[in-house]
């Protein structure tokens, strides 16, 4: 038997009681989508809501139960199936939408933004990465204008100090003239305080890009909701140098 909703009134209305301009489909002809609030956003995906209670309450309980959007997009679709009026199909629904918002940021053109701060990068990835249920290990690889020209998965599982390969990491930096990367590997367990692993790794990576003549910009460590820089925490780096970041935490390129 379904759990009743929290916050569930008798009062509340459906949909269409609704005067027009507050229904969500009606405020998205009219408005355009930004207007929506994300509970009507996913209303509209799911077109109707429970027994005695319309899609736009039924997705605010839903969001509320997991702590905001990013919660529910996190979820499995068995987490998702046990919130009160969702069930197997509206779950569905939900996967779906989300699977295609990961993949558009993963087809996101390269060239189309530039990594000015660790943040522009962290931003790019902390959706795709930041639940990962396995270790990734990404680089992103920049132009001498620290233009994003390719995001390359080098490797999946353990990442570890004593397992990757250096070279691995600088294989498609050479082949494309890359001037810098940024390595980005994600944390399961959602805590992206670097272990010591990630500070070898760092260091090696550093030293074999020297011999290189290309610069390891950052290394971001990504957890569940945070990430960690750690050229910002001055970890592994040593003294700035030409390809640090500026006194504003601006990233530089040779």
């Amino acid at each position: 038997m379904a759990r009743p909703l929290s916050g569930y009134s008798p009062a509340r209305r459906r949909l269409r009681e609704l005067p027009p301009d507050e229904r969500p489909r009606e405020r998205l002809a009219l408005r355009g989508p930004g207007a929506l609030t994300n509970p009507e956003l996913i209303a509209l995906l799911w077109g109707s809501g429970g027994r005695g209670v319309n899609a736009v309450d039924l997705a605010e309980e839903a969001i509320a139960r997991l702590g905001g959007l990013s919660g529910l997009a996190a979820a499995a679709r068995g987490e998702l199936e046990t919130l009160p009026g969702v069930g197997g199909a509206r779950a569905a629904q939900l996967v779906a939408a989300f699977e295609l918002g990961r993949r558009l940021l993963a087809d996101w053109p390269a060239g189309r933004w530039q990594a000015r701060t660790p943040r522009d990068v962290a931003e790019r990835l902390l959706l795709q990465m930041g639940r990962l249920e396995r270790e990734e290990l990404r680089v992103v690889l920049l132009n001498t204008k620290n233009v994003a020209v390719a995001i390359v998965t080098v490797y999946q599982g353990n990442v570890s100090a004593s397992l990757v390969r250096v070279g691995e990491l600088f294989r498609d930096a050479v082949r494309q003239n890359a001037s810098g990367i940024i390595l980005v590997h994600n944390h399961p367990s959602g805590d992206p305080t670097p272990s010591p692993d990630d500070l070898h790794l760092t260091a090696e990576a550093i030293a074999a890009g020297r011999l290189l003549d290309v610069a390891v910009l950052d290394h971001l460590v990504i957890g569940h909701d945070a990430f960690v820089s750690l050229r910002d925490r001055g970890v592994a780096f040593g003294e700035r140098q030409a390809d640090s970041p500026a006194p504003d935490g601006r990233l530089r390129g040779r």
